[in-house]
């Protein structure tokens, strides 16, 4: 009898040799008797995922003639070298040219543009003509926690420049929000749907804008703002009269169509990804059938330290089963989902950043712009159905240098991504065989408690009026109502 892993092995590559149209008997017979058999446990083994001698460069802050109070809040937020994004788009971007980028999360690019905009407004006064409500420049994020990031290292680089933050991002604070900056912002950070809905009310406007910026380009089309983008890029000043900024983890053809629609012959930067970092991921792949799945990551989180740990599901459903019985086995969690509150979430994030919370299970809300410090393992409890999801995943770990761990299931229902997952990254994925005591009895999951909805319309006394929980992936409009 065939060992459940070997099946999973046989699945991927069949995929792999369908996919390519090279159906090699030579491919599929490689597999012998002792393919078949479990093989003892052996240590991680050490891959690079992305792959540089040094996370900085030799080119110093010190070397671009800042202006003094930019340059006192970069050396108190600890920065001296530039990472390879900043060394090569700011000499560009100071200069006052536009600049597509193309990096990873996690590189750099966010004290890139800051740096390059504080630099522009700091050396171009504003009109005089200019209004209280009329921002000078515009940072657009895909994410609210992305946004909320922004803020905050602008509030740590720019302390010192004078230069008032105004921050715009859906599930809370709306009216907070909207007299911050109706009272008067230099540079306005937001996500597009709360953007959008102040502009229309005249909250705002943007004929005054000298910079703008555009974060996680790629992510804006797969979240459906791209009609929003294009809208608040249609009511700034024309490109040749601002300074524009675009950074995208793939130049992609409709990301390069944008950056020329809407930008002053940018220069483009590509940051090959084996230039990035130095980052070091050591990677393992189980073979694991469905119901095997908990069971395999109890057992695992039991014999590793997951003092903080990032656990990746394709779900909100699977999200809050593997939340109940992590709990019900002993393990403190939290659920980061776009169905979680955002004051919720920020108190969630702050709680994981600062230790006090060991797991967290998100989905790919949580995949993108966020600087958690530390994460230790990464488990790709679901395999992403997007082979970049699975790069940006992994990189909440091993971040500036440091080691982690990335361990990730390929299970019945999402082995068929294997095949992409490796070609994009270009290397197999280490298998290991499931240790020896891993998968034991689990103790019964924790209810979820949900609130109860009053009872009401055509249905009976006391009977609950819900609809079935299955509504599908919600599609582009869903993604946009959530990040209003």
């Amino acid at each position: 009898m065939l060992h459940r892993q070997a099946w999973g092995q046989i699945i991927s590559d069949a995929v792999q040799c369908f996919r390519n149209n090279q159906w090699h008997i030579n491919k599929l017979l490689k597999y012998n008797a002792k393919f078949f058999c479990k093989q003892p446990f052996r240590q991680i083994p050490e891959t690079t995922l992305i792959m540089s001698e040094k996370h900085l460069t030799e080119t110093t802050y010190a070397s671009f003639s800042l202006p003094a109070e930019l340059m006192q809040g970069i050396e108190e937020a600890g920065f001296s070298k530039c990472t390879p994004i900043q060394a090569e788009t700011l000499p560009i971007a100071l200069q006052g040219k536009d600049v597509a980028g193309q990096a990873q999360t996690g590189t750099g690019k966010t004290a890139a543009f800051l740096v390059a905009v504080y630099h522009y407004l700091l050396t171009h006064p504003a009109d005089e003509r200019r209004k209280v409500n009329q921002p000078r420049a515009l940072m657009l994020a895909p994410t609210r926690e992305l946004a909320i990031q922004i803020h905050t290292d602008a509030k740590l680089i720019g302390g010192h420049t004078g230069l008032r933050l105004g921050l715009a991002y859906g599930g809370t604070g709306y009216e907070q929000q909207r007299e911050e900056i109706a009272a008067g912002v230099d540079i306005l950070i937001g996500t597009p749907g709360r953007l959008i809905d102040y502009f229309k009310q005249h909250v705002y406007d943007l004929k005054m804008a000298q910079a703008i910026v555009l974060d996680e380009a790629d992510r804006m089309f797969d979240l459906g703002f791209i009609k929003d983008i294009r809208f608040l890029l249609r009511r700034c000043p024309p490109p040749e009269r601002r300074l524009g900024l675009l950074f995208s983890a793939t130049l992609s053809h409709r990301v390069q169509e944008l950056a020329y629609e809407h930008m002053n012959n940018p220069v483009h930067v590509d940051v090959e990804p084996e230039k990035v970092t130095a980052e070091r991921v050591r990677q393992i792949l189980y073979h694991t059938a469905n119901e095997e799945k908990i069971p395999l990551l109890v057992g695992i989180l039991k014999h590793v330290d997951p003092h903080r740990s990032i656990i990746f599901v394709n779900t909100k459903r699977n999200a809050d089963r593997v939340w109940s019985y992590l709990e019900g086995n002993g393990f403190k969690c939290a659920v980061l989902s776009g169905d979680v509150p955002q004051t919720k979430r920020q108190r969630l994030l702050k709680e994981f950043q600062h230790g006090e919370l060991p797991v967290l299970i998100a989905t790919d809300v949580a995949a993108r712009g966020l600087h958690i410090p530390d994460v230790s393992h990464v488990f790709n409890y679901d395999l992403p159905q997007d082979a970049e999801d699975y790069v940006h995943r992994i990189g909440r770990t091993a971040r500036v240098g440091k080691d982690g761990d990335a361990v990730s299931f390929a299970c019945e229902n999402f082995v068929y991504s294997l095949p992409e997952i490796e070609a994009y990254i270009g290397h197999k994925i280490p298998v290991e065989s499931v240790p020896d005591g891993y998968i034991g009895e689990l103790k019964p999951p924790v209810r979820i408690n949900r609130p109860k909805r009053p009872a009401g319309g055509r249905g009976k006394p006391g009977q609950s009026n819900r609809r079935p929980a299955n509504r599908g992936s919600g599609g582009r409009g869903r993604h946009r109502t959530q990040q209003r």
